[in-house]
């Protein structure tokens, strides 16, 4: 990680504010900016952490905090020590360090024992930009804290990115979300990944989320989530192009747009819109690019030279091949509207699904705009199965949508994400 120090700029920034905000420190606004404050807040922690308070974010400074971004703290049980005791130690719960050693016994500590005690805060960051790198240590983070979750590998991106998946549940009702192929569209990827989170601590908890029996759930399905479709675009969105980028040049090129990536870039790193590449009337998609001003590689609506050309799709399509998804929703942004149809198509029961999710969210059902109308996931799915599949465009303004409509767009759509198997 890089230094920070006051005058430093940029994502690492708003991690680190954001971090020192929910463990109980004053960083200021997190808006990326290391100014006084968030120095000062820097160098309270450091004071009450045994390290020298210069308000430098160095290396000693990033170990101390990269513990607590895990989420978890490995503990050695020393004499005396009680569950109990140790839960006050890292103001977490009894329940909480149970969840996360399955078959502990809590009345029979060894001295020695080596437990895993999960940190008395939330790990999915919600207030941030979410690059790859913060989504690999929440996924990380979680997997410990709930070893009941399945996580996985669905691909590899252009860059050789994993395309994490999730599961949630036992149960052989088969559900799959699916968020950011568009790297524009980032914001829905903390979605997903707080409801992994909130579900899972409502499953350890024996606690209910809006009336919803979560045990009942967790044995009756399984939910399949792939957070982050297009992580080479996301990266580029948000940590902006590198030199050391194997299309670096390709990349300037191929942005005839005059404005930065961060405004404009939705396509995966080779120029294609992951969301026009898969074979559902593709040939359809591209005859439209033309009438778009699409005439190669960029930031959108450039399908790629051949249906599933690219990674994160191929990997997209086998994955869904390899289970038995009854629905699936893909999200995206804005509109707040509920795309259900494709073609001619009309899978049993997918219009008054989509009329539920609509209830339930303040969403409107719409049929798709013509020039988003072929080869999306959802639209492959619908015709490869005809099965309800569903776009769903969160939030509303420009793209990228700011962090600030998170909490807005999750308490739309958690009703969504938990009726997905049960509608």
């Amino acid at each position: 990680m890089e230094t920070l120090r006051i005058g430093s700029k940029g994502p690492t920034v708003k991690l680190v504010q954001s971090l020192l905000a929910r463990i109980g420190y004053n960083p200021g606004a997190v808006d990326g900016i290391y100014g006084s404050r968030t120095a000062s807040a820097a160098a309270a922690f450091q004071r009450n952490n045994g390290l020298v308070p210069d308000g430098i974010v160095g290396p000693l400074t990033w170990e101390r905090f990269n513990r607590i971004l895990s989420g978890y703290d490995s503990y050695y049980v020393q004499p005396g020590d009680t569950i109990y005791n140790i839960a006050l130690r890292y103001y977490t719960t009894i329940n909480a360090i149970l969840t996360a050693n399955p078959g502990i016994d809590p009345f029979n500590l060894r001295v020695g024992q080596r437990i895993t005690v999960p940190y008395g805060i939330d790990v999915v960051f919600t207030d941030i930009d979410y690059t790859y790198e913060i989504l690999e240590m929440n996924i990380r983070a979680l997997q410990v804290r709930y070893p009941f979750l399945e996580v996985g590998v669905a691909g590899q991106s252009v860059l050789g990115k994993n395309l994490h998946y999730i599961k949630m549940g036992r149960g052989d009702v088969e559900v799959f979300y699916n968020a950011t192929h568009h790297s524009l569209e980032w914001i829905n990827t903390p979605v997903l990944m707080k409801f992994v989170e909130d579900f899972s601590k409502a499953y350890a908890n024996g606690r209910n989320i809006r009336g919803y029996n979560i045990q009942q759930l967790f044995n009756y399905a399984s939910y399949y989530i792939v957070p982050m479709v297009n992580p080479d675009g996301v990266d580029l969105v948000l940590k902006g192009l590198s030199p050391d980028n194997p299309y670096y040049n390709d990349l300037l090129r191929w942005n005839t747009t005059g404005r930065p990536f961060s405004e404009v870039w939705n396509a995966n790193i080779r120029g294609v819109d992951l969301n026009r590449n898969y074979p559902a009337l593709w040939e359809q998609a591209k005859a439209q690019e033309e009438a778009l001003g699409i005439t190669g590689p960029g930031p959108t609506r450039y399908g790629g030279p051949e249906p599933l050309s690219e990674p994160e799709t191929q990997a997209m399509a086998e994955f869904t091949r390899a289970h038995n998804f009854r629905l699936v929703l893909a999200y995206h942004t804005q509109g707040r509207v509920i795309y259900w149809r494709f073609s001619n198509f009309n899978p049993p029961r997918a219009l008054e699904i989509a009329r539920i999710f609509a209830e339930a969210s303040g969403y409107t059902v719409s049929d798709v705009p013509y020039e988003a109308a072929f080869a999306g996931y959802k639209d492959w799915f619908i015709q490869e199965y005809n099965r309800p599949g569903y776009t769903i465009e969160t939030g509303l303004g420009v793209n990228p949508l700011p962090i600030s409509q998170f909490n807005t767009i999750y308490e739309n759509n958690e009703e969504i994400l938990l009726l997905g198997p049960i509608v």
